[in-house]
């Protein structure tokens, strides 16, 4: 297995778009709010999540292939 070390604000990063992604996709799932709103919301937090996910795992990748050599 192979291990990367992280530092605390790469950790908080990569739990809060996980967040992100759980919150938009609960809502788009729910009916507690509005119909409108919920799906706006919903597909806003989904989208940040994906995005926000994108330059942090190639973080994670990078420091995994200089670990490699």
């Amino acid at each position: 297995m192979k291990q990367v070390t992280l530092t605390v604000r790469e950790l908080a990063l990569i739990a809060g778009t996980r967040a992100a992604l759980g919150a938009g996709v609960a809502l788009l799932l729910s009916d507690r709010m509005p119909r409108d709103h919920r799906r706006t919301l919903g597909w806003t937090l989904v989208s940040i999540g994906v995005i926000s996910t994108l330059p942090l795992a190639a973080d994670v990748l990078e420091k995994l292939e200089d670990d490699d050599h």
